[in-house]
């Protein structure tokens, strides 16, 4: 019953964790610039939240985008054909790169109506100026990712590990002078930290460049990389998996951003509260995600190769190796719940109403994990049209409208609004689990049935 789980499980961490400590390092970035900015006061911290949260809702749409590059290359390397990986990367690029402009504009035209979302004016005031520039940032961004996605459907997961920690670097450096105004730079406050992340988004972007044009290992699918000889049929097919993907993205995010919206009609300091605890909790998430990459990319294997047995057993050892993670994050989440907001604000209100949350975050974690890797398998399936509905009732349905119950009506504050959100994951989990199975059990049906049909 366990015959080859022990080998998937290396190829599944090989695969996972330098995506992994390339995550870590993009959340560290939010982190770092939590931590900074927090030392500037509560409503800082308040106006970084709004800002991110509108930034990272059309963000998540973009990245949906380009994961679609993924599963495709990774289909085309199991079926050994080069020349498709390299044309599927070079349509990727162009798609993502055309998109990124026009949701950068879209960003900057739609700014005005954040003062009409029944925020506190000063917020908004604060939150514009970061926002502003950290748009800027979409493009480079969007560009690192088609390149990101593309060294991944290769199993090279290393180049995004190393651009994200270069770039990681340049922000914390970046933000210590320009936010605080050292070595003689102005004091810039939140405009500083935004420069940090427009700048280490571009060394993102030249890393990774640097590394696929220099390396051999990307040298065959890449001499058929042409900007030139663009096909229809190669853009419907992208969008065909990166738009749902991106929508599922805008979806959970989105809930996650309607609670920030949320939590400000309460107070400033359930605001600042769920801000926190949502920095700390993304790093599970963004650690999770490395083992829903190698779901994405061994399913996506194993689909080019047909040998459908081995597909599900990639998808169970990933969500397996998930499941232990997210435990040791909840009871990291619980014993240290009360120390961690401490390093983000000294208001006792924020760190008592941080701490809660981070004990409701614990009992939803293997729920994120597993929802998170089962998303990675269907992806590799290229079946993402019906776990995107699925995660629109998870999230939209069901989980915000029940938090907002708790959180409003029963006066909950923000803790009730994580009680939504725990129901959602874990929904969100139950159905992409069952899917993934389904679809599983029924390829390798399908395909013993063909096996008997040729023997017969």
């Amino acid at each position: 019953m366990f015959e080859g789980y022990s080998t998937e499980f290396k190829k599944n961490l090989k695969i996972a964790y330098p995506v992994m400590l390339g995550q870590l390092g993009q959340v560290t970035v939010g982190i770092v610039d939590s931590l900074m900015i927090g030392k500037l006061g509560t409503s800082s911290l308040a106006a970084v939240s709004v800002a991110n949260g509108i930034f990272f809702v059309i963000l998540m749409f973009g990245i949906g985008l380009s994961v679609a590059i993924t599963p495709l290359v990774a289909e085309a390397v199991g079926g050994k054909d080069s020349k498709k990986a390299g044309k599927i990367f070079s349509h990727g690029l162009v798609l993502n790169t055309i998109m990124s402009i026009i949701m950068t504009l879209g960003i900057i035209v739609a700014m005005p109506l954040l003062y009409k979302m029944s925020q506190p004016v000063e917020v908004i005031d604060m939150a514009i100026p970061y926002l502003q520039i950290i748009t800027l940032s979409f493009i480079p961004l969007m560009i690192y990712q088609s390149m990101k996605q593309y060294a991944e459907g290769l199993s090279f997961t290393k180049p995004g590990m190393y651009a994200t920690l270069i770039g990681n670097m340049v922000n914390v450096a970046l933000n210590y002078v320009f936010i605080f105004g050292k070595f003689g730079a102005p004091e810039l406050g939140l405009v500083g930290a935004g420069i940090g992340t427009l700048a280490s988004r571009i060394a993102m972007m030249v890393v990774v460049y640097m590394f696929i044009t220099k390396q051999k290992a990307f040298k065959e699918s890449l001499s058929h990389f042409s900007l030139k000889n663009l096909e229809k049929t190669v853009f419907q097919k992208l969008a065909k998996i990166g738009v749902p993907t991106g929508l599922q993205l805008v979806f959970e995010v989105g809930a996650f951003v309607a609670v920030v919206f949320i939590a400000g009609l309460i107070s400033k300091e359930d605001m600042a509260a769920n801000q926190i605890a949502q920095s700390l909790v993304s790093v599970s998430y963004m650690l999770a995600s490395g083992f829903g990459s190698a779901a994405t990319v061994r399913v996506g294997n194993q689909l080019g190769e047909k040998n459908y047995s081995m597909l599900k057993k990639s998808g169970i050892s990933n969500m397996v190796l998930v499941t232990i993670m997210m435990v040791i994050f909840g009871v990291f989440f619980v014993f240290s719940g009360g120390l961690l907001p401490s390093l983000y604000s000294n208001d006792s209100n924020v760190i008592s109403i941080t701490a809660s949350l981070l004990g409701i975050a614990a009992l939803f974690q293997i729920s994120d994990g597993i929802q998170i890797v089962g998303l990675g398998a269907l992806r590799g399936l290229q079946d993402v049209k019906i776990p995107t509905y699925l995660t629109f009732v998870a999230y939209w349905v069901i989980a915000l409208p029940v938090g907002y119950y708790f959180a409003i009506n029963l006066e909950f504050g923000a803790k009730g609004l994580w009680i939504g959100l725990g129901i959602g994951l874990t929904l969100s989990a139950i159905f992409n689990v069952w899917r993934f199975l389904s679809i599983s059990n029924k390829l390798i049906a399908e395909q013993k049935n063909e096996t008997y049909k040729m023997a017969a």
